[in-house]
């Protein structure tokens, strides 16, 4: 069986150098491109497993790959940035990111990044729960793997889903940060922890009428996040 194709998205010679390096060593396959442009063309001609991109690239903006790429295909992308704004975070996951790595980072987390990714792609084809779960004004249909608010249909990431479903079938209870980032991530690194902080406002944008006063996402500080049981 193939190893999975990897496609870098890095203009920064030393780092495709050092991403590269990384996954011959897990005898990945992979493609490189030094911009956006290299990168919609490798990604349309290739269709590779997973996309490791940069923002900041010479010719593109990497959300704009991220619009481009989303516009035809869902194959995971995770960003690898030296942007560590929330707001830069935000647009990129708003834009249909999976997943998010700030630079410098360490080797180990790209690999458990990459393995994360990987058991989400291995299970996508699992049965899925044939049910639907209600709460209030939301609605989630597991089968269909879409969730509602008002009857209209949220536009959420695949990682905003995946918290969705994981706060939903753990109604009333309070679920650690330690606990949500290892069933999200499968690792609690503290730069998992400040990514669920992130992909947690995003998702109360979607869903809370009142940000400032959640009905449904209840933030434990210290602690974790429950949803409450209307």
């Amino acid at each position: 069986m193939n190893k999975p194709l990897i496609l870098v998205v890095e203009d920064d010679a030393a780092v495709r150098n050092l991403i590269t390096t990384t996954l011959e060593t897990q005898s990945y396959r992979f493609l490189t491109a030094p911009n956006g442009e290299t990168a919609i063309l490798e990604a349309v001609s290739h269709n590779p497993d997973i996309v490791l991109l940069d923002l900041g690239l010479p010719d593109i903006d990497g959300v704009d790959v991220i619009k481009k790429i989303r516009s035809w295909s869902a194959m995971p992308i995770i960003v690898i940035s030296a942007r560590s704004e929330d707001t830069d975070k935000i647009d990129a996951l708003d834009a249909g990111a999976d997943d998010y790595l700030t630079k410098p980072f360490s080797v180990e987390e790209l690999l458990a990044r990459l393995r994360v990714t990987l058991r989400r792609l291995g299970t996508a084809t699992s049965p899925v729960q044939e049910s639907v779960f209600e709460n209030g004004a939301l609605k989630i249909d597991y089968a269909a793997g879409c969730a509602y608010m008002d009857g209209e249909e949220l536009h959420l990431t695949p990682i905003e889903y995946k918290l969705f479903c994981l706060l939903a079938r753990n109604v009333g209870k309070v679920l650690t940060h330690t606990y949500i980032t290892k069933e999200i991530w499968g690792s609690s690194w503290d730069s998992d922890v400040a990514s669920l902080r992130v992909f947690m406002a995003s998702l109360r944008k979607k869903i809370e009428k009142n940000s400032d006063a959640p009905q449904y996402i209840q933030t434990h500080i210290g602690v974790g996040y429950r949803m409450v049981k209307l």
